[in-house]
């Protein structure tokens, strides 16, 4: 299985991010746009659609990021160095892998709540 989310630990934090300009992340979002107009999947969009969907199945690590998305990159920060802090990153990695490797779970939430999430 092809790896889209990237996991670091740096000296005071761990970060956890992914390239929205991914020829397969985009197609993904090309798709989601076409679902929903507002769903211009850049590091920005990408950012509210994923707290969206961490607030409905993974609150305990929405609370614990510190986002930083730009343009073409999604990118989040978890300021705990510690083992709490590496679980959350790995938790997330983890979710992401898996919504980029089934991608109809993003297609269905996006369906189910493209009205309640922020669009950039």
């Amino acid at each position: 299985m092809e790896e889209f989310v990237r996991m670091h630990e740096l000296d005071d934090c761990y970060t956890v991010s992914f390239d929205a300009g991914d020829e397969k992340i985009m197609a993904i979002g090309d798709k989601m746009q076409e679902m929903c107009e507002d769903a211009y999947m850049n590091g920005y969009n990408w950012d509210v659609f994923i707290n969206a969907y961490l607030e409905q199945n993974a609150p305990d690590i929405l609370e614990e990021l510190d986002s930083d998305p730009e343009a073409d990159m999604y990118s989040v920060y978890i300021n705990d160095t510690g083992d709490d802090g590496k679980a959350v990153a790995e938790k997330l990695k983890k979710l992401l892998d898996d919504l980029f490797a089934n991608e109809d779970k993003i297609y269905a939430f996006l369906e189910q709540n493209a009205e309640v999430v922020e669009w950039d």
